[in-house]
């Protein structure tokens, strides 16, 4: 296993947002790049390698294959459709299903070991697809779950409060789509309680409810006025791959496995608190939710293995 070496399938607007953040940032010495259009990547090697004498460190860019993922570190999915105008979450899931079981059989027909994060979406559904047909331990597998969600939480109230986001404590939690909530009593700005800071300054409380409702429409409004969404996802999945990268023990809201009952769950893997190394996810951030926050999560699980059961479960099984 190459130190540093990171495979990225996908080379569309998210994946070389992620790139290109990279790039800037630094902390990778290999980047592949694996696309359907082997035209597309080769561009993109050489853009960004032009770049390289810009760059805080050297970094080895190549148009790749599948073949190359057996000494990496890290392999980042962002393949799959974007939805369309007018077509349902499970016909997106049906559709990006079959392509994420096809991409994880070559990236283990490589004898990979690594750690894989999926971006690609239904991301909760498209990360439980890819842990069941690699059959990597399920730490090995992360979802970008909510991290994107809660990032986009932290600077709509670092905004409203008028204080760095770097010190917002809060977390959007469950499916990243519209069944999403944040745990409010888990919600700190510095050391104190959000509520309490509500309560102590007279804000109204309703105010948080249309924060997170910011934080649901953000991707609706942005897709309308740009037709998608990369920057954003493309920083969180930078954010993701150099905690493990760098084994930080970072807590980052990832998609996560449950299993034997933790919230309440079991075989699922949903956006959750998680404490995310070299080995992918450590250990769950457990948070004691109240019976709103419990039902949510809930409402978030029951949504997910219904489209499960409608037709994913079934691609995963049949060869």
């Amino acid at each position: 296993m190459k130190k540093g070496k990171v495979v990225l399938v996908g080379t569309g607007f998210v994946g070389m947002s992620m790139a290109y953040s990279m790039l800037n940032r630094g902390g990778i010495n290999e980047l592949i790049l694996i696309d359907i259009d082997k035209n597309k990547t080769i561009g993109e090697e050489m853009d960004l390698s032009h770049g390289l004498p810009f760059a805080p460190q050297k970094m080895v860019i190549k148009s790749g294959d599948y073949s190359q993922c057996k000494d990496a570190e890290v392999v980042v999915i962002t393949a799959g459709i974007a939805q369309k105008p007018g077509q349902t979450r499970l016909e997106l899931s049906t559709t990006n299903a079959k392509i994420m079981k096809q991409i994880t059989k070559d990236i283990m027909a490589s004898g990979f070991n690594g750690i894989i994060v999926v971006a690609s979406n239904p991301v909760d559904l498209m990360t439980y697809v890819v842990a069941k047909v690699s059959k990597l331990p399920k730490n090995q597998v992360i979802g970008s779950g909510t991290v994107l969600d809660t990032a986009r939480l932290r600077y709509l109230m670092a905004d409203y409060f008028k204080v760095s986001s770097k010190n917002i404590h809060a977390y959007i939690m469950g499916e990243h789509g519209d069944s999403s909530f944040v745990s409010w009593d888990h919600a700190y700005i510095g050391c104190k309680k959000v509520k309490d800071i509500m309560k102590d300054n007279n804000h109204p409380m309703n105010t948080l409810e249309n924060i997170h409702q910011g934080v649901v429409n953000a991707a609706y409004e942005i897709i309308e006025m740009k037709k998608a969404t990369y920057y954003g996802i493309g920083m969180a999945l930078n954010r993701l791959v150099r905690a493990i990268l760098d084994n930080e023990n970072a807590i980052l809201t990832v998609s996560t496995y449950l299993k034997d009952g933790e919230y309440g769950q079991d075989d699922i893997y949903i956006g959750v608190p998680a404490i995310v190394n070299s080995n992918g996810v450590r250990e769950l951030l457990k948070l004691d939710l109240n019976e709103e926050e419990q039902n949510k999560l809930n409402n978030s699980c029951k949504l997910i293995k219904q489209m499960r059961q409608e037709s994913i479960d079934s691609i995963i099984e049949n060869d």
